[in-house]
């Protein structure tokens, strides 16, 4: 410790002179310490001391043991060496030994396969000259086996001169055998009993032999039995197109007849199957000529029945080599059109039936065209589908053309005698000329599939399509005529139709008829491509007929809303020629509104139970338009009076109350989920009792409609807004804004959202139950006030 450490322990253990006397104590205490200590530090010194000298002796020891383990190290290793020299020169006799055992063994083998291949080959000489193919057969692997052991020493002169006669041996075995098949088919395998077992034996001579072999002597025989095939068929007599079926009868009347004669090939040899691919490609090269050479273009009927008797025979040989056989279920996906099955697990699983099909056709075309691959196994993937039927193909225009007068013809007759009427107890509202047309297209697509699936399916799908337009233009010939009426000229459309009950059903008819051609023409582009060759199946387009059918229906709704019209124009005449002048006080409807009130309640119904919701829509859509033509009619009255005075009262209640049915309009198209809003927004003085009534006409059950009015109940009634007179707007523009003054500001500023979106929406629902809407009306007819009573008053 430092200094003023020491002082103040000092101090602290003598305060006083009285504590002085313990300091002699204390000194001897402290001395005890030091020579413990000191004691201490000694015996520590002297054992490190022994400790070090200890460690040196142990050091010292070590090192003497690895010296003495590394010296006997080297004294094995050098044993080990002495050892091995030992072993090597004890061994190095006996190495030489082992080796000329080997050698030895490997000569007497070699001499023993060499006297076994000398003596094979002599004998097989004597086999081949006498003709034992049987046992020449055997001789043959068993050389061919013994050869294989001198690929090693092939030049070695006497191994070049064992093979270069074995060659010959073979040579002269393939010379008899090709001589001896030479006679087979000329009659003398029934003279000579013996031949048929004779020949049975060469084969396994030609199996022993070379591929080649095997192949050239099929192909010899293949070409020698169609040698007479085209002798006959090439001759002025039957080198004719109506002949084609005796072709096939010829063919398999010779393999009924030689069946238990080629019996004597190996089954491995498939040599019906190849002489049945060369027939058929002979037969497509002679019918190509018979064609070609034609100076005017083919009887469709000796044509057609000409290919008609290659597919069948196609599918016998197809059926009977297991190759694939003509698909007979095309049938089926045809009659599917216009039936309107939509089931999408069917349609897959059709689809993929029809891509298996499709892809095991496509192999056999490119079989067709590698002639390596035309003497394949049976069932390997060959298809003898088209490889003759498709040389007719560039001549089958014919009977597209036919196929084609045909059927514009029976649309002639169709039209003709279409009634323009649905019998009574028809399930649908589609004219019988449209289903029959598809009728008709489907049993020509039907023939057309049995015959080809490639150009000449694609054109006659053209042809449909020409005749599917030309029905959409005999569709909108039908459709009444007109010029120009007063509220169409309102609208700015010209359309002064006049159209009876009758001419009304019609048309709802014509746009049924339309739908259905529209759908079905889609139905039969897709059935089409399913069938159809895959390279064409691309060009399959029916959208240019749909979009003709679209017109006809967009044109037939436009036609029945100006019919329609039309119909209006006397009573909008008379409304003008009332002598509002003169009028003093407003008295009971008038009669031109009773007379429109009669319109629409005799000829909506008939619509509504005719049209399809979606078209009906479109109707709606157009009244609501046309409301306001008759709104900007009702407010130029006052000047086409030529009376000024008290025009604007008039001109705001006219707003007033026309707004009114336009509201009601758009409230019963919005959709269902939106409903309530554009009911609270667009009539606000509206009530429970009414909104119910609103969704009634909608046609929701009970259930649904229960929860949405539990919804507007929850919410509560219309929104309120100061009474403000609309402004006046133009033809059949939308629904004018109400601008409220500024006290009601604060009152309309969350309604504008919704007003905006309730005018969105008005115009895009469909709707069902437009008849109770009317059977409403009429009801409401009897009531003094309520937008009902009010739609139909001046």
């Amino acid at each position: 410790m430092d200094k003023s450490s020491a002082l103040e322990y000092i101090n602290q253990m003598f305060p006083n002179e009285a504590s002085l006397s313990g300091v002699e104590p204390l000194m001897q205490k402290i001395q005890n310490e030091i020579r413990t200590v000191d004691a201490g530090i000694l015996a520590a010194v002297r054992q490190q001391s022994n400790s070090g000298t200890k460690a040196k002796e142990d050091l010292a020891a070590a090192t003497r043991a690895v010296e003495e383990l590394m010296y006997k190290i080297r004294e094995i290793k050098t044993k080990a060496v002495q050892s091995e020299t030992m072993v090597q020169e004890i061994c190095r006799d006996i190495k030489k030994l082992d080796f000329a055992k080997k050698h030895i063994t490997t000569t007497i083998t070699a001499l023993h396969r060499l006297t076994m291949l000398v003596s094979a080959v002599e004998q097989l000489q004597v086999m081949a000259s006498k003709r034992q193919y049987k046992e020449a057969a055997a001789q043959l692997e068993a050389v061919n086996q013994l050869c294989s052991h001198f690929e090693a020493y092939r030049d070695i002169p006497k191994i070049v001169e064992l093979r270069d006669k074995f060659k010959n041996i073979k040579q002269i075995l393939k010379s008899h055998v090709f001589s001896d098949f030479s006679s087979l088919g000329t009659g003398k395998e029934t003279e000579e009993t013996n031949l048929l077992q004779q020949l049975s034996d060469a084969c396994l001579v030609v199996d022993a032999l070379e591929p080649s072999v095997r192949e050239e002597l099929v192909n010899n025989f293949c070409n020698r039995e169609l040698t007479s095939y085209e002798q006959i068929f090439e001759g002025a007599e039957l080198a004719k197109l109506d002949k084609t079926e005796r072709r096939y009868a010829w063919i398999k009347r010779r393999m009924r007849s030689n069946e238990e004669i080629w019996k004597i090939f190996p089954s491995s040899w498939h040599v019906s199957y190849r002489l049945c691919i060369l027939f058929c490609k002979k037969t497509r090269k002679q019918l190509e000529d018979i064609l070609g050479n034609l100076k005017e273009k083919p009887d469709v009927g000796t044509l057609l029945l000409a290919l008609q008797r290659t597919l069948e025979f196609e599918d016998e040989l197809a059926e009977k080599f297991g190759g694939g056989t003509q698909n007979r279920e095309i049938g089926n996906e045809i009659e599917e059109i216009g039936k309107g099955t939509n089931s999408s697990s069917s349609a897959m699983d059709i689809r993929k039936k029809y891509e298996k099909k499709l892809a095991a056709h496509q192999g056999g075309d490119s079989e067709e065209k590698d002639g390596s691959k035309d003497l394949a196994v049976p069932g390997a993937g060959f298809n003898f589908r088209g490889i003759v039927s498709s040389c007719f193909e560039p001549h089958l225009t014919v009977y597209v053309e036919l196929e084609e007068k045909t059927l514009m013809e029976s649309l002639e007759k169709l039209v003709q005698e279409e009634t323009w009427d649905i019998e009574e107890g028809s399930q649908s509202n589609v004219l019988s000329s449209s289903m029959q047309l598809f009728l008709i297209i489907k049993r020509s697509l039907k023939r057309c599939s049995a015959l080809t699936k490639n150009q000449t399916l694609y054109n006659l799908l053209k042809v449909f399509q020409r005749v599917l337009k030309a029905y959409a233009t005999k569709l909108f010939a039908r459709l009444p005529k007109g010029g120009t009426g007063i509220v169409a000229a309102a609208t700015g459309m010209d359309g002064q139709i006049k159209t009876s009950d009758r001419d009304e059903r019609v048309i709802c008819y014509i746009v049924n008829s339309a739908e259905y051609c529209h759908k079905t023409a889609g139905e039969l582009a897709e059935s089409v491509s399913k069938i159809i060759d895959p390279q064409y199946s691309d060009g399959v387009d029916m959208s240019e007929v749909q979009d003709e059918f679209s017109a006809v229906i967009t044109k037939s709704l436009v036609t029945l809303v100006h019919g329609l019209e039309t119909k209006f124009d006397m009573e909008m005449a008379a409304m003008t020629r009332v002598p509002w002048g003169t009028l003093e006080s407003v008295g009971d409807q008038s009669e031109y509104v009773n007379a429109i009130n009669l319109i629409l309640t005799i000829s909506i119904p008939a619509l509504g139970s005719l049209l399809s919701p979606v078209y009906f829509q479109f109707f709606l859509d157009k009244m609501l338009l046309d409301t306001q033509a008759v709104k900007t009619i009702l407010l130029e009255v006052p000047s086409l009076g030529r009376q000024t005075s008290g025009a604007a009262s008039y001109s705001k209640f006219v707003s007033r109350e026309m707004s009114k049915a336009e509201a009601l309009l758009k409230v019963i198209l919005s959709p269902v989920d939106s409903v309530a809003d554009t009911y609270r927004a667009l009539l606000p003085e509206g009530t429970p009792m009414e909104f119910q009534r609103i969704l009634e006409l909608k046609g929701l059950k009970k259930a649904d409609q229960q929860s949405i009015l539990d919804d507007f109940n929850k919410h509560g009634p219309g929104i309120k807004q100061t009474q403000i007179a609309p402004s006046i707007v133009p033809a059949a523009a939308p629904v004018a804004p109400v601008v409220p003054s500024p006290s009601a500001i604060g009152l309309i500023a969350s309604r504008e959202d919704v007003l905006t979106r309730a005018a969105a929406l008005g115009r895009g629902a469909a709707t069902t139950g437009f008849k109770r809407f009317l059977a409403l009306t009429e009801a409401a007819k009897d009531r003094k006030d309520g937008p009902f009573r009010k739609l139909f008053n001046p």
